[in-house]
């Protein structure tokens, strides 16, 4: 790390902290050669921790091996500002980055943003407060949580939510928002938890979160207000292939119990309390009503999907991704809302076998496509209303099946 200068009397008083020269708070930005916008944000980051945090703080500007001038501003800023300290990696990764900084990190709180500043920095506080005050292990910014504002387009808004129902689904994941670039983590509890982490890049956030609450740590959600950067150089295909990969891979390492949670649990862990009794499961005019609810959404958000995924794949690769994606939050949601299954105990099984529902429903649309397509060229209604059928007649198969099968009692 380069080391700060001297701070001036003003500063010195914003950044004391009983006397101690060690900060409470360091603010990671990661940065991949962002020469544009990083001094803005670093000037506009300082003047709010300056004006506003009661403690000793600092600003770490992670470059993640920039080839334009994003190194040499950071560090011209770390000549101007006490505050402001730069960290250089060889190679690119968020993820990479966060690790490494947090890992060498000598504050109490570890938090990070990304350097457009989306997130509106009034949640700053309440985002690291719980953490001091040792009531959180860890805290997320929620775009998805009750309270907040966000403004961006409708494509995103539906890769978000899908994602995160595909965690509720496969990763038993409580948390509402994995990927919003605003975080923060006590550093005894990243001591734990860093080594643990495999992933480097975009996927990070979604591993350290599952891993603290299969832990039994506490994660604390702030909802936040939150403007969509329109100059995003993020690939969002990319980024959500990447992150099914690392869904994949955690679900892996459980099933073969590799990762060593129960030991931190008992480090770290908070034990739950009170004494849990299992629902009952509802009447079937209520699991109809809430089947059929379920269903429209899902139709919906994959027929979304389709025409989102239709403009740069084919019919059956759009198909084929928006399907698998909308029944495993189809799964997840009924397991929990129709059929009263609650708890982490069978996720597992339950997603492999709602997956061969999935299958029969494949053959179901992509049987359809197949027939409407040998008699030629069709259109694009033409498509969606013999998909729109064909996922009728899916959706009364798999209630039956879901019902006497998936998530029948006692089988």
């Amino acid at each position: 790390m380069t080391p700060s200068a001297d701070a001036s009397p003003a500063a010195a008083r914003a950044l004391s902290s009983e006397g101690s020269s060690t900060p409470v708070l360091d603010v990671v930005i990661p940065v991949y050669n962002e020469e544009t916008d990083l001094a803005q944000c670093v000037h506009r980051l300082h003047t709010y921790l300056r004006d506003t945090v009661p403690y000793r703080y600092r600003i770490t500007v992670a470059d993640n091996a920039s080839t334009d001038d994003t190194l040499a501003i950071a560090q011209r800023l770390a000549d101007e500002i006490p505050a402001v300290e730069v960290v250089h990696l060889d190679e690119k990764g968020r993820g990479r980055a966060l690790n490494a900084v947090w890992s060498a990190s000598d504050a109490q709180v570890l938090a990070y943003m990304d350097v457009d500043l989306s997130t509106d920095l009034a949640a700053l506080l309440p985002l690291v407060a719980p953490l001091i005050s040792g009531h959180s292990d860890l805290a997320i910014g929620s775009r998805l949580a009750r309270g907040a504002r966000v403004v961006r387009g409708p494509k995103r808004e539906i890769i978000s939510r899908c994602y995160n129902l595909i965690l509720r689904g496969t990763l038993a994941a409580r948390f509402s928002d994995a990927q919003c670039g605003f975080k923060a983590i006590r550093a005894d509890v990243a001591k734990q938890l860093l080594p643990l982490v495999e992933d480097t890049g975009w996927f990070f956030d979604t591993e350290l979160l599952v891993l603290a609450q299969r832990a039994g740590l506490r994660t604390h959600e702030v909802p936040v207000d939150w403007i969509d950067d329109p100059d995003s150089s993020v690939n969002i295909l990319a980024t959500a292939t990447a992150d099914l990969r690392g869904v994949a891979r955690m679900i892996r390492a459980f099933a073969r119990g590799s990762l060593p949670i129960s030991e931190i649990r008992a480090q770290l862990g908070r034990e739950p309390i009170g004494v849990s009794t299992p629902g009952v499961p509802p009447k079937l005019a209520t699991q109809l009503v809430r089947f059929a609810a379920i269903g429209v959404g899902s139709t919906l958000a994959y027929l979304v999907l389709f025409v989102l995924l239709r403009g740069g794949m084919g019919a059956q690769v759009a198909n084929l991704v928006a399907l698998l994606l909308t029944a495993i939050a189809n799964t997840a949601a009924n397991r929990r809302f129709t059929f009263g299954v609650r708890g982490s105990g069978g996720a597992g099984r339950h997603q492999f076998e709602g997956l061969i529902v999935f299958g029969l429903g494949l053959a179901l649309t992509s049987g359809s496509l197949a027939l409407l397509h040998s008699g030629g060229e069709p259109g694009r209604f033409a498509e969606l209303a013999v998909l729109v059928l064909a996922n009728l007649a899916a959706t009364v198969l798999r209630f039956l099946l879901f019902r006497n099968w998936v998530f029948r009692k006692n089988r």
